[in-house]
């Protein structure tokens, strides 16, 4: 079993402020994505190279409240108050040619694969019952795309790519053993934090002014 990083989530309360961390930290902007009815989100959208990209993500003001809690944890009370302080790299997505099997080889509940769509594209996307962010963002959500092509090409290039994401965790060996179950080590770093400490997410960004970074909460 095989995947590859598709896309990196940053959160924000609005699309605006969300599209406003992303010029302040990265100095590029990002252009309008559209709605997930689904879901209740809607979100921006921009390149980190050919198969992958940058997603900012909120809740739809405009959008009818979902039968189900939204998917990244977007529900959660402690989600929704650090975001109060402003967006941040809240997750990431790996993609798989075969989400079902991989979800049945993995020792991990990465939830159920749904149909998901956002305009013409369509594709299945491992959700929790519950809504809830895995591993406190630290395993990535996986999906399946229902295109012979993968939609990051049709999307802006602003000039940034994925440098490099790491993880940092007090349990590494733990998150190296999950990630290996779905095929996912060779794009990833893996760092070991003191017991106790909260896990992170830190991706570097090749943009054209320079390497930035994109932290988690």
């Amino acid at each position: 079993m095989s995947s590859a990083i598709d896309h990196l989530v940053i959160a924000a309360e609005t699309l605006e402020q969300g599209a406003n961390y992303i010029h302040k930290i990265l100095g590029v902007d990002i252009p309008p994505g559209g709605v997930h009815p689904k879901m209740g989100t809607h979100n921006l959208l921009m390149q980190l190279g050919s198969t992958m990209f940058l997603e900012v993500i909120a809740i739809n003001p405009n959008a009818t409240g979902p039968t189900r809690p939204r998917w990244f944890g977007l529900d959660d009370a402690h989600t929704r108050r650090s975001l109060k302080d402003g967006p941040a790299l809240l997750s990431w997505v790996v993609n798989t040619q075969d989400i079902k099997s991989l979800m049945q080889h993995t020792g991990f509940d990465f939830g159920r694969a749904e149909s998901i769509s956002r305009g013409d594209l369509s594709w299945y996307f491992g959700l929790p019952d519950d809504g809830r962010l895995l591993a406190g963002g630290m395993l990535p959500y996986v999906i399946e795309w229902k295109t012979d092509k993968h939609p990051a090409g049709a999307m802006k290039n602003t000039g940034c790519k994925l440098g490099s994401l790491t993880l940092y965790h007090p349990n590494a060996a733990w998150l190296k053993s999950i990630l290996e179950s779905i095929g996912i080590t060779q794009q990833i770093k893996i760092e070991a934090l003191p017991a106790n400490s909260t896990p992170y997410l830190l991706a570097l960004i090749n943009t054209p002014g320079g390497i930035r970074e994109l932290r988690s909460v």
